[in-house]
């Protein structure tokens, strides 16, 4: 065939070249077409520096040179198209380079599934579905706004829940998806964030080696599996979040890596190109077709999958040409600088491209340390992201939480440094899966005192999250207080939630959401300083924390006091702004919770005794390791 069918119009080729294409997984891939009432595959493959490029696969018996390529001008890209080829059909290229005689079978760039790994092959797939999630979509920039109560459930799909009855196996999509979407409209949640879906080699990295950025991993069924999962979510009216990993890549020979025989994909000078921590390839964002590559990854997720947001993971890693290398190990830009100008680049112009496209979703950067403006957006200067994870106050709280509360009152400024700073970007408090594992411990575990402390220590963590500016991010078992650290290999503890003081956190979790949903007060100015006012941030003394939380409205403002000792405290005075009545809307240590059941008995009515600086003040009894949320009524 002279003139092969093609799915590249010269514009594609151009944008690929240029680094601008956002659709590739419309053209390079595997796509089954009917020509001259032909059915068949077309496939796309990019390998400029091959000499020769085949389809190989079951339909051939893995043949080499039976069904060869067609390269596409000087774009780099070889095409061809195989009659009788249809969906399920496995395949791979077997690229012969013009370098070293190197010839390797690879992995389709962009298939949309793969075998069951340790099986490396793709699969011819056809992406059809019928979503029914029309009124979320129709709905969601509601849901994801800036002012709006997000609550995120972290999950790790492979370990949330398992089938004892048949060897501990985890979950289908389809087996998943009502259980999951159940539970956590159940808690309260607003969105589930999935730690990597993407196809991926080793399970025992969780999806962070990720090798088939268009595809989900097949562990857990087909794509259309997976999409059930997220129409069943969006039918519950919870949203969907994917953790996205551009920043680097594993070496496996099927893989991205030395793709047609030279560093395609990756940096060819190990300085640049290979991640010391990690052991994988790191992306060359100066080169065109990898940015065209990512962003096609990114835009697909969103488009093809109907997903509500991107967490990007490792953001720092990216940002920083020296990061966790030593002084020689790396090459200083252009200008003598540390930074990573080509990933800054992408990350600005990949922002643009999903907030063009999708504008209700949001993207969540991870990143570790105080690069300026990272959520602030491209035309003053910052990286365009809607949010990012505040790391700073989940290492600070979490080191004076572990503390003994004899000692607390030594380190009360680890509990109000972060105001220093809560307002300089958009920030998501995050208790995440990488806090209980490799022997740290479960969030319970890292609890001082004898059990009761230790859980209500944990419900004064949780509590004192939900009651800080910032959006909020739960790793999975932390909800009911699981004492085990977290392994991807066994299910959560769920035996726990029939014992009546895991049954109490995971409650606490459910009525913090509830409140957290409903009071503005505690979302409508999670950005903004106006939202936040300390009562009393110096009583290191007592460890006694107090702030004011506002909304929109002047009418709105809930009252946070925080008791960080087993010592009760009884008429304890602050200042409030307003007098009347201060209604108790949460008690961290009611009975049903497993408290001891001290509180102020539905809630107080203000003195007009100055204090705190304010004209009205309320004498409060504050239980011990728990927080009191109270409301200002009208």
């Amino acid at each position: 065939m002279h003139n092969p069918p093609t799915l590249l119009s010269d514009d594609d080729l151009y944008l690929f070249n240029e680094g601008t294409h956002g659709c590739l997984y419309d053209k390079l891939g595997a796509h089954p077409l009917t020509v001259d009432g032909k059915a068949g595959t077309y496939f796309a493959v990019w390998a400029p520096n091959a000499e020769r490029v085949s389809v190989v696969g079951d339909f051939n018996d893995w043949r080499v040179g039976a069904h060869a390529m067609t390269l596409r001008g000087e774009s780099g890209i070889w095409e061809t198209f195989v009659p009788g080829v249809a969906p399920g059909a496995h395949y791979k290229y077997h690229v012969e380079s013009r370098h070293h005689g190197y010839q390797v079978d690879k992995a389709d760039p962009f298939a949309f599934t793969s075998e069951v790994p340790p099986r490396t092959a793709s699969i011819v797939c056809s992406l059809d579905y019928e979503w029914h999630d029309a009124d979320w979509l129709a709905a969601r920039h509601a849901a994801n706004a800036l002012d709006a109560p997000i609550a995120i459930y972290e999950v790790h799909l492979g370990s949330w829940m398992r089938v004892p009855e048949e060897g501990h196996r985890p979950l289908t999509y389809r087996e998943v998806g009502p259980l999951l979407a159940e539970y956590v409209h159940e808690q309260g949640f607003t969105h589930v964030e999935l730690m990597p879906v993407m196809e991926h080699p080793f399970y025992g990295s969780w999806g962070y080696q990720t090798t088939g950025y268009f595809a989900p991993t097949s562990r857990y069924g087909t794509p259309r599996d997976f999409m059930s999962l997220i129409d069943c979510l969006h039918q519950h009216g919870i949203g969907v979040i994917l953790d996205w990993v551009p920043s680097h890549f594993p070496s496996d020979e099927h893989g991205l890596g030395y793709f047609d025989g030279t560093h395609l994909y990756e940096h060819a000078d190990p300085r640049q190109g290979f991640h010391p921590d990690w052991k994988s390839f790191i992306f060359n964002y100066g080169r065109n077709e990898v940015r065209s590559f990512l962003t096609s990854s990114a835009l697909f997720w969103l488009k093809t999958y109907h997903i509500d947001g991107l967490r990007v993971d490792a953001v720092a890693s990216m940002l920083y040409l020296d990061y966790s290398r030593q002084g020689g190990d790396w090459i200083p830009n252009e200008f003598g600088g540390r930074e990573n100008l080509k990933a800054i680049a992408f990350l600005r112009r990949l922002n643009q491209d999903v907030y063009k496209e999708e504008p209700d979703v949001q993207t969540i950067a991870e990143e570790s340390t105080a690069w300026p403006m990272v959520s602030r957006p491209t035309y003053v200067g910052g990286l365009g992201f809607g949010m990012k994870w505040d790391m700073g106050w989940m290492h600070d709280t979490l080191l004076y939480m572990s503390q003994d509360p004899i000692h607390r009152k030594y380190h009360h400024n680890l509990l109000t440094f972060r105001s220093l700073y809560a307002f300089w970007e958009n920030f998501v408090l995050s208790l995440s899966h990488d806090e209980v594992v490799h022997g740290k411990g479960s969030l319970l575990g890292k609890m001082p005192g004898d059990d009761w402390q230790k859980l209500a220590n944990l419900r004064l963590l949780l509590g004192l999250m939900y009651a800080q500016p910032g959006k909020k991010l739960l790793f999975m078992g932390g909800e009911f207080g699981q004492w085990r650290e977290w392994s991807h290999e066994t299910s959560l503890d769920w035996h726990l939630t029939r014992e009546a003081p895991h049954a109490g956190v995971q409650r606490w979790v459910r009525d913090l959401n509830r409140v957290y949903r409903a009071e503005p007060a505690l979302h409508d100015l999670d950005f903004s300083p106006a939202g936040f006012e300390w009562i009393d941030c110096n009583d290191s003394e007592q460890s006694v924390l107090s702030f004011l939380r506002r909304g929109k409205s002047a009418a709105d403002a809930v009252l946070a006091v925080c008791n960080f000792t087993p010592v009760p405290r009884w008429g304890y005075r602050l200042g409030v702004p307003r007098g009347g009545f201060w209604a108790e809307i949460l008690n961290g240590d009611a009975l049903v919770y497993g408290g001891s059941g001290l509180g102020n008995l539905g809630g107080v009515d203000a003195d007009e005794v100055p204090v705190h600086g304010r004209p009205y003040s309320l004498r409060l009894n504050l239980p011990p390791l728990a927080i009191v949320l109270l409301r200002m009524e009208q």
